[in-house]
């Protein structure tokens, strides 16, 4: 069977017939129930919502108004490096699932602040909410595991020599994440979308939306590099302080993604010649979508609580602040069925996990291998 390009063309049948998912959709809604909680954010979410939005704004200001030296300046930049991720994983996040807020107008509002960040919200959604949460590392479906350059995360495509050391180089590699979102990403991906059926938009709809792009892109590079040359940063600053931000951010994001579901314990199932999962869709993310460091209070709050993976993915339309509580809930229904509840209480655990996986993915026999 020839690799499944369009969306759409996988669907999932079960063996055989479960109620897994009823039966913990309704214990979770019966914990917001009890307990009187929307399932959208709280104060908690509000007040980080500030922080690291003001920890992103801030630094910039600092930079424009005191212009201060390269040292002063590249801390400066890396405090904003930090933020984007965060607001990105925390805030954006959230809001472009629906789950920040009941009202769309407020959803739309902060999900847009991924356009502050130098990202399309029309592209991201159809690459995140459409392609990974439903064909969750299904390869050639899941963009998020797509090979790239001299990155491999599936084990069921080509493997190249230069794979083989992917586990050396893959950390180098993934601080480039966010500079080529932000530069070349978002176009490539756009007409990828139309191509294979993900974007469903007319021509003229999506020429306006190109053309917004296009505007969007002139508006970020014009902020975050020509207006701080213009008030007077050295071009040799500002681009090695533009660069140091993406770096950290593109790190951060990568990582924290890969801990979820590029791991040794996660599965990459593949269709049969019919186009067909067999499996039911909410046990097939808790087989390709892991959790970590659930107990680390510091790290869920500033990656927006994405170390509940199977949490997310399974209840995307629910803050992450929620994740915490609910996981004791998903847990135990998992474990009841006999289903797999993937977790790393350790961080580090979960990097040497993603280190093996690398390792696993890269190798390959001779025939295999190409040159």
């Amino acid at each position: 069977m020839p690799p499944p390009k369009m969306q759409g063309q996988v669907k999932f049948v079960p063996k055989q017939r479960t109620d897994f998912f009823s039966v913990l959709k309704e214990r979770v809604d019966a914990y917001f129930a009890e307990n009187h909680i929307a399932k959208q954010a709280n104060n908690t979410l509000y007040v980080k919502t500030v922080v690291l939005v003001l920890a992103y704004i801030i630094p910039f200001v600092m930079l424009l108004t005191l212009q201060p030296n390269l040292i002063v300046s590249l801390f400066l930049w890396a405090i904003m490096g930090f933020a984007v991720a965060g607001v990105g994983m925390s805030v954006m996040h959230d809001a472009n699932h629906g789950a920040y807020s009941t009202s769309k107008t407020v959803n739309d509002a902060f999900g847009y602040l991924i356009n502050l960040l130098g990202g399309s919200t029309f592209n991201w959604k159809n690459q995140h909410n459409v392609m990974h949460h439903t064909y969750t590392n299904i390869t050639h479906l899941d963009e998020d595991i797509d090979d790239k350059l001299i990155l491999k995360f599936s084990p069921h495509t080509k493997v190249k020599a230069v794979h083989k050391y992917q586990w050396l180089y893959a950390f180098l590699m993934y601080g480039l994440t966010t500079i080529y979102w932000v530069t070349l990403k978002d176009f490539i991906q756009f007409f990828a979308h139309i191509r294979r059926g993900v974007n469903k938009q007319n021509t003229q709809q999506n020429t306006i939306v190109f053309i917004r792009l296009v505007l969007l892109k002139i508006a970020y590079f014009g902020t975050f590099l020509a207006l701080p040359m213009y008030v007077g940063l050295p071009t040799g600053q500002v681009v090695a302080g533009f660069l140091l931000m993406h770096y950290i951010a593109g790190m951060v994001l990568s990582v924290i993604f890969q801990l979820a579901h590029t791991i040794e314990e996660t599965t990459h199932p593949m269709p049969n010649e019919k186009g067909v999962i067999e499996n039911n869709w909410a046990i097939h993310q808790l087989n390709t979508t892991a959790d970590f460091s659930p107990k680390n209070k510091v790290l869920s709050w500033y990656i927006g609580g994405l170390n509940f993976q199977v949490e997310h993915h399974l209840f995307p339309l629910i803050s992450h602040v929620h994740y915490p509580a609910i996981a004791p809930i998903v847990k135990a229904t998992a474990e009841e069925y006999g289903v797999p509840y993937l977790v790393h209480y350790n961080f580090w655990d979960a990097l040497d996990s993603h280190i093996s996986a690398l390792k696993r993915f890269g190798s390959a026999s001779l025939d295999e291998v190409i040159d």
